[in-house]
């Protein structure tokens, strides 16, 4: 299961710990960033994803992050 997220996340480095952050978390989760993406796109990859943890952790990061619906 994949699922797009839009965030607000503007450099290299905040993704770096935005990933870090995510895999501490759920170290079976794949994740990246596409920050050439006008919506500086989230993905998560994983079995049994947890959107609203996810969400919820990138907003408490001090980041915005949307579900994108597909």
């Amino acid at each position: 299961m994949v699922e797009v997220f839009k965030t607000n996340v503007l450099r290299e480095i905040d993704t770096n710990y935005i990933i870090a952050v995510i895999k501490r978390q759920f170290p079976g989760y794949k994740v990246n960033f596409d920050l050439e993406d006008c919506d500086k796109i989230l993905r998560v990859e994983g079995a049994d994803l947890q959107c609203n943890n996810i969400i919820d952790y990138v907003n408490c990061l001090g980041y915005t992050c949307i579900k994108l619906e597909e």
